[in-house]
């Protein structure tokens, strides 16, 4: 949630929040109750002082003021009672706007929507198309079965098969070993949450198109594991020497993809479900955005390491989420597309998620919101794409990546025309 004495002070918290491209008149709609919510604010204790006040003077009266006394009281207190009722409206409908505006932007983030993107790195060669792409090839070698899915749960589902379930898990152990090593604690997950989770994590109103619900409601299916890692502090404060808190979450996450009819249609790029590694940190503000650029580094280090080329982009202000201030996407080669397609993601939520959470730092500097951060490991099903094409070799047999090959037990799968 925004910060309004912020919004209302500083002319540059405003530009951030609107380089994100908000709602028309929506700004100024929370600003307009906001000045309504403190004016009734000074009213409401103001008579609440004199009702106090107006009880001491009763039991000071003499014997036949007190009737006068009295009666003068209840005035007071149904008048009392009266805009306290108001107060709670208006603050319902004011914290229903209030959430509806996004984090300001970074001054370092680039202006624009989608195709703004500022490339800050480009790393690797990009190869030319493989013999098959990857949706034709995972299906010709057994890996993945979009069909029989497809009759058991609709399109966007897939069932991954032989070596490509162990490949599936090599990913997920290969990211989450690596990631430990670089001192998050391993965390698996709930897979459902509810709405609160979802709310204070920075995901609800904006993004619940997305999600899946079930219990008429009451429970959530996670897109991500971010959001289930956000309530491991929820409504604490810590002390400076815990910071920072780092966590990697295992999941399966589930996704309606609303919006996307027809794109990624073929293979597992864009499904409904799939198993994701999720890194999660809490720091104190000044540190968040060295994390940031720690986040990012690991990220790089296992695309790398999986010897896949990729370039980095400093995402631009209209194409961030409601929660993010600034994002980094890592986006890989799929030559069958020609083109880069984002494989992970990390962001600086910098205290807008910690503002619904209630986590704060308390330390030498007093107490403090802390700062959230997410990023990638692994999210399986599109790295699979990517390794389908990028490692499928000439005579059709499949290479398994070198730093994969301690976790699958196995360095090659041959061709085979009959392999189901």
């Amino acid at each position: 949630m925004i910060d309004l004495k912020r919004l209302r002070d500083e002319p540059d918290y405003r530009r951030g929040i609107e380089r994100k491209r908000v709602g028309e008149g929506l700004i100024d709609e929370v600003l307009a109750l906001d000045a309504e919510r403190r004016a009734l604010v000074q009213e409401v204790e103001a008579l609440r002082a004199r009702q106090n006040a107006a009880s001491k003077e009763i039991g000071k009266a003499a014997p036949d003021e007190r009737p006068v006394k009295i009666e003068a009281a209840a005035a007071l207190k149904d008048e009392l009672s009266a805009r306290e009722k108001e107060l709670q409206v208006l603050d319902a409908r004011l914290r229903e706007l209030a959430l509806q505006v996004p984090n300001p932007a970074d001054a370092s983030v680039p202006d624009g929507g989608e195709d703004d993107g500022e490339v800050l790195r480009v790393v690797g060669d990009t190869p030319p198309p493989p013999p098959l792409d990857h949706a034709t090839y995972s299906e010709a070698m057994g890996f993945v079965d979009t069909k029989h899915a497809a009759e058991a749960s609709g399109s966007r589902f897939a069932y991954i098969m032989r070596e490509g379930a162990l490949l599936e898990l090599a990913l997920v152990n290969y990211a989450m070993s690596t990631i430990v090593r670089h001192g998050f604690t391993p965390v698996v997950t709930p897979a459902l949450v509810r709405e609160r989770t979802m709310e204070e994590a920075g995901f609800f109103p904006t993004d619940r198109a997305q999600v899946y619900d079930v219990d008429g409601g009451e429970l959530f299916l996670l897109g991500t594991s971010e959001v289930a890692l956000s309530a491991l502090h929820r409504a604490e404060t810590l002390a400076s020497e815990e910071l920072p808190a780092r966590y990697v979450g295992l999941s399966t996450c589930f996704r309606r993809e609303a919006g996307t009819y027809g794109k990624d249609t073929r293979g597992i790029f864009r499904v409904h479900q799939f198993d994701k590694v999720e890194m999660f940190s809490f720091t104190e503000p000044e540190h968040s955005v060295e994390e940031h650029e720690r986040i990012l580094a690991i990220e790089e280090e296992m695309i790398g390491a999986l010897g896949l080329p990729y370039r980095v982009t400093n995402i631009a202000a209209g194409d961030l989420g409601a929660a993010a201030a600034k994002k980094f996407d890592i986006e890989v080669w799929l030559p069958s597309e020609g083109a880069y397609r984002e494989i992970t993601s990390c962001s600086n939520y910098t205290d807008y998620s910690a503002r619904r959470l209630g986590t704060r730092v308390k330390g030498a500097r007093g107490s403090r919101l802390v700062h959230t951060l997410n990023g990638t490991g692994i999210a399986v099903s599109r790295m699979l794409v990517l390794l389908f094409e990028h490692y499928q070799q000439a005579d059709g047999s499949f290479e398994v990546p070198d730093v994969l090959r301690p976790y699958t037990g196995f360095t090659t799968v041959a061709a085979s025309s009959n392999r189901r």
